[in-house]
């Protein structure tokens, strides 16, 4: 993608850092997901359209490695092309993450650290939010501080189900979400601070970036406690297993 011309000095730092924390936030989300399948907590005995999400999810994560590489490497035109590919596979995102929580709140299968209802409004939440910086940072894409801050962000939202693995979620309950949201702020604050130790100032995006992550949690919890919640969990479940379940009740844990 175009690109406006910045300092050599310093696009050699970004293009060190961009590419470090997109390995970093793939180790992250393979290192959550493999400790899940290694102690037994998840299984390959699902509904297809699981494998088609954990598949496309996947995808997404490759296709943000490879565009930091292709970004700093080269070939760029190769860059530029595989970001438009990413737009369309966010919206396949959308929809499979969308139907898959949908799927899990109506069977009655929210993981036990979550109530229902929270479940239902996050999940599809973080993507809206992913969304919305992505999109902002393509918008963006002439100008490369922004454009790399904002995708940044946007992926760091995607990171919290991998970090979310690797707590001792149980022991977080009530708000075993709300820590793991937490922890993935931590990742743009590494942002700021590589740029203050790099230029002596912290680009403007990391802090719009940081605010539309926040602000997607506070509409999360507005949503989720309030009464729009309860009517979207009604009409969810309506007809389903899920109507039985209290929307704000944590399920039985089934460690006892």
């Amino acid at each position: 993608m175009a690109t406006l011309a910045m300092p050599q000095e310093q696009q050699r730092g970004d293009d060190r850092f961009f590419l470090t924390m997109a390995f970093v936030m793939a180790g992250l989300l393979i290192a959550g997901f493999g400790l899940t399948l290694a102690v037994g907590r998840s299984t390959f005995n699902r509904p297809p359209i699981v494998h088609a999400h954990a598949i496309v999810f996947m995808g997404w994560m490759v296709i943000y490695v490879l565009q930091n590489w292709f970004a700093t490497k080269g070939p760029i035109a190769l860059h530029r092309r595989l970001g438009w590919l990413a737009m369309g596979w966010l919206a396949l995102m959308v929809y499979l993450g969308t139907a898959v929580t949908v799927m899990n709140v109506r069977d009655g299968t929210v993981p036990f650290v979550f109530q229902p209802l929270h479940f239902l409004v996050f999940d599809p939440m973080s993507l809206i939010g992913c969304i919305a910086l992505i999109g902002a940072g393509v918008s963006l894409r002439a100008h490369t501080g922004w454009h790399r801050r904002l995708n940044y962000c946007g992926m760091a939202l995607l990171v919290v189900p991998g970090v979310g693995r690797l707590l001792p979620m149980p022991l977080l309950i009530p708000n075993a979400y709300q820590t793991a949201f937490a922890v993935i702020l931590a990742l743009p604050v590494i942002g700021m601070i590589a740029d203050w130790r790099r230029d002596g100032r912290i680009h403007p995006a990391w802090f719009w970036g940081f605010a539309v992550m926040v602000a997607t949690e506070v509409v999360t919890e507005v949503i989720a406690f309030g009464p729009v919640g309860l009517t979207l969990y009604q009409a969810v479940t309506a007809g389903s297993p899920g109507a039985a379940i209290a929307p704000l009740a944590f399920p039985p844990s089934p460690l006892g």
